[in-house]
């Protein structure tokens, strides 16, 4: 073979192996952007998750540590009404309250 031909298929060769390089290259560095897009998107992903399982968490501790429902709750002790009357009525006996003001607060406590 002359030598000008062994040259220019030397140069072909050196042409295909630098081409195949390049694609190489190419495609690893490609392959390596999407693994790094992939992982930072599970890690966002994985973030969220447990933002929301802390949120569930501490929603859950609230709801038990809430107090009862006041429809549980004892009720508010009420007074007694004869006591209060009984005490109007030792006011108005002592002279403390009128006989209006006496029929007055004794109309509101037997009304309400």
């Amino acid at each position: 073979m002359p030598r000008a031909r062994r040259k220019m298929r030397r140069r072909r060769v050196a042409t295909a192996a630098v081409g195949t390089a390049v694609v190489a290259g190419t495609a690893g560095a490609v392959h390596h952007h999407q693994n790094k897009r992939y992982a930072q998107q599970d890690y966002e992903e994985q973030q969220q998750y447990e933002q929301a399982y802390q949120e569930g968490a501490s929603d859950a501790q609230a709801q038990q540590a809430a107090p009862p429902p006041e429809q549980y709750a004892a009720p508010a002790p009420q007074e007694d009404i004869t006591d209060k009357l009984q005490q109007l009525a030792g006011l108005h006996e002592s002279g403390v309250l009128t006989d209006e003001e006496f029929a007055a607060a004794k109309g509101k406590l037997l009304a309400g």
